[in-house]
């Protein structure tokens, strides 16, 4: 009996599509478990740097992450809840307030210095800046005061004590919170920023006095210079808390202020508007609110962003919380003045009174 020899041209077209058809689905499963087999390594992989590299990297204990974390929006809630209601208020007698710091720390921080008059360049034009940032232009300002340091805990107290004015919402019972009295002080708005620098009789800085106090007249894209050097701020969650307004002497300005990169962006009492030949698109700058326009909507809650006639408040210099390069001199933030958060604070500035003129 003769053997069957197989030839291959014996293979009709329908059993060579046939044999392509099946080579192919076989090389599609073949990389699509292998696209599985490595996406569960790589979960697997996760999983175990969440559960024990990350922890030991935390710049706080992983136990409080509660308390040092909340949700988008939370803070704003929270503010709301506390304007509604009366809140507990400590009155401090200055002799209190000097006791927590002594007259030296006292008087340091309470400091103004004198910004002398002349042009800088605000704004930038660098290719990965934000167009909110754009253009660089030249501005020229008069001579004027601002506060070496951000307003802290115990300067806020004494205008809370002496105006019983509603003390932030994270001091427990009215009272600063321990250890924390030359932190800067947050969970404040725009409104009682601006309320406090009235009563010190101050104003908050515009914009270009803030900017130019920060970088100096040469353009500088830090307070020290233009590369980021993290050991001279606290920023992008490498303490995990704002700081005492002193612990960073190597940040300061060309003009000696204090912590204009990291620890809390200030507000100031500029409206977020847009630069002459900026590039950005004037959405940025629409104020906008969030509305849910039916019952469903309301109970999914899902919101649209609509643009209502009101503007946003700049707020400069990045925040313990920020990306590093939100730190930059020219970096422009803004929110609603109304708003307030665990990194939102604020310094005061003065005009200069030339003595002899009324």
């Amino acid at each position: 009996m003769k053997k069957k020899v197989f030839n291959r041209r014996q293979l009709t077209d329908v059993d060579r599509r046939k044999r392509k058809r099946f080579l192919s689905a076989t090389l599609v499963t073949c990389a699509a478990l292998a696209m599985v087999g490595g996406a569960i390594h790589v979960v697997d992989i996760g999983h175990g740097r969440v559960f024990s590299d990350m922890p030991s990297l935390a710049s706080y204990d992983i136990a409080d992450m509660k308390s040092r974390i909340r949700a988008a929006g939370e803070d704003i809630a929270m503010h709301e809840r506390n304007e509604g209601g009366k809140a507990e208020i400590y009155h401090y007698s200055k002799a209190e307030l000097l006791e927590l710091v002594g007259t030296e720390r006292w008087q340091e921080v309470n400091q103004l210095l004198t910004i002398p008059s002349g042009a800088f360049l605000m704004g930038s034009d660098r290719v990965r800046t934000s167009d909110q940032n754009r253009p660089q232009h030249k501005v020229s300002l008069p001579a004027y005061q601002i506060a070496k340091y951000p307003t802290t805990n115990v300067q806020y107290a004494q205008f809370v004590s002496e105006q019983s004015y509603r003390p932030p919402l994270d001091w427990p019972e009215g009272k600063i919170p321990q250890d924390e009295a030359l932190y800067p002080v947050t969970m404040i708005s725009w409104y009682d920023a601006s309320n406090f620098c009235n009563w010190a009789n101050k104003r908050l800085p515009t914009e270009a006095e803030w900017e130019k106090a920060a970088r100096g007249d040469d353009g500088r894209r830090w307070p020290w210079g233009d590369l980021m050097e993290t050991s001279r701020l606290n920023t992008y969650y490498r303490i995990g808390s704002a700081t005492d307004v002193t612990s960073f002497p190597e940040g300061a300005s060309p003009y000696g202020v204090m912590d204009m990169a990291g620890n809390v962006s200030e507000w100031l009492e500029t409206d977020f508007m847009p630069y002459d030949g900026t590039t950005a698109g004037k959405d940025v700058f629409q104020g906008k609110i969030q509305v849910a326009s039916t019952p469903a909507d309301r109970a999914m809650k899902v919101v649209d962003l609509v643009g209502v006639d009101a503007k946003y408040k700049v707020l400069r210099g990045g925040s313990w919380k920020s990306d590093p390069f939100s730190t930059t001199t020219y970096h422009r933030n803004f929110s609603w003045p109304h708003y307030a958060s665990d990194f939102f604070g604020f310094r005061c500035a003065a005009d200069i009174v030339e003595i002899g003129k009324d």
